[in-house]
């Protein structure tokens, strides 16, 4: 195989449906500055909307996110939704990639795909954050902090996503939503699945505020500054809608909760050894930067059920993809093999949550 030209990234496949010259023809006609000879490649890692650099010459980079090949669920790898909500954020604060053109044409790379900035920066997998200082990881994780703070405090009319979602009953829409595209990629019966479908619609907690939220906001999707804990931009905006704050941010907080193997989590690591911050603490200051009041241990329980069913739905999603074929990732068996340890443990948070009510 050919060696990749970038960090992260990989020669696209054998069967690719990207066509590099029809690409660069239709990209000379919408968009400046792509002249010169163009590679293309594909990022590593994620099993969801395949991301592509296109560098032109060696020198001017952009990035290509297109919807899978094959069939997909119902408003799933929603890559048009991803381009507006980037378009509306850029400068508002939030950092994010500026969107450059949106093409609905399947003809071009086989789906519909958007071009956005390539920016040059750190991709931070672990978030344990190995070779770092305690003080640089008690800086990263207050960076990320500020900025999904400040993103629940964006005002979404003065950007123009006020009708990016319905503003009410956010969890209870998505248990209904995450159901059906469970069923719809179920491959085997996962019980614990079950009674989460069964458990949640009765258990929402209730919705105070209502935001613009990432839907997926975590350390890998986020690029940071070389040097500096600074995002640079959040990425993969595909699950963003208008919703539950807490909601998103009980996912953020996944993290905390996940075994280092094979989720890439921090549940079994010395925190203060490390510098970064604990679940308590952590929360605090997001309450306080949000404006937000806390919520019950009862809650809070019920939001971490309701993400891990969610995280389960998608990684079912990812499974009935290897199944059927048309998964993005070499890794995506492996990916779709944790629907049920998931949904495992979103039951025992929602027993916690059953627990705290008596």
């Amino acid at each position: 195989m050919e060696a990749s030209r970038f960090v992260g990234t990989e020669p696209l496949p054998a069967g690719s449906r990207v066509d590099p010259q029809k690409l660069q023809r239709y990209l000379r006609e919408h968009l400046p500055d792509c002249q010169g000879e163009m590679t293309v490649e594909r990022f590593r890692g994620g099993q969801s909307n395949p991301t592509m650099v296109l560098a032109f010459d060696g020198k001017r980079k952009l990035v290509l996110r297109k919807k899978p090949d094959g069939k997909l669920l119902p408003s799933a790898h929603a890559v048009d939704r991803e381009y507006r909500v980037i378009c509306a954020l850029h400068g508002s604060g939030v950092p994010v990639a500026r969107a450059r053109l949106l093409c609905d044409d399947a003809d071009i790379v086989g789906a519909m795909f958007y071009i956005m900035d390539y920016v040059e920066g750190r991709s931070l997998w672990d978030p344990s954050l190995p070779g770092m200082t305690a003080a640089e990881r008690a800086a990263i994780y207050g960076e990320m902090n500020r900025v999904i703070a400040g993103l629940h405090g964006i005002d979404c009319a003065r950007v123009g996503l006020e009708d990016f979602g319905k503003p009410n009953d956010y969890v209870a829409r998505q248990v209904a939503r995450w159901t059906k595209q469970y069923r719809a990629s179920e491959t085997e019966i996962i019980e614990a699945m079950d009674r989460l479908i069964a458990w949640l619609p009765d258990n929402i907690p209730a919705q105070h505020r209502t935001s613009l939220i990432h839907g997926d906001f975590r350390i890998d999707n986020m690029i940071f500054h070389p040097t500096q804990a600074k995002v640079l931009a959040v990425v993969d905006w595909e699950l963003s809608t208008l919703g539950d704050p807490m909601a998103d941010f009980a996912y953020h907080m996944l993290t905390w909760h996940f075994p280092q193997r094979p989720y890439r989590g921090l549940a079994d690591v010395d925190l203060a050894a490390l510098g970064i911050p604990h679940e308590p603490a952590y929360r605090a200051a997001y309450l306080a930067a949000s404006g937000q009041e806390s919520v019950s241990n009862r809650d809070w329980c019920a939001y971490l059920a309701f993400c891990l069913f969610r995280v389960a739905a998608i990684r079912q999603g990812i499974m009935k993809r290897v199944v059927e074929g048309t998964a993005a990732s070499a890794h995506a068996r492996e990916a779709g093999a944790l629907a049920r340890p998931v949904a495992e443990l979103g039951w025992r948070y929602a027993q916690m949550a059953m627990r705290q009510q008596g």
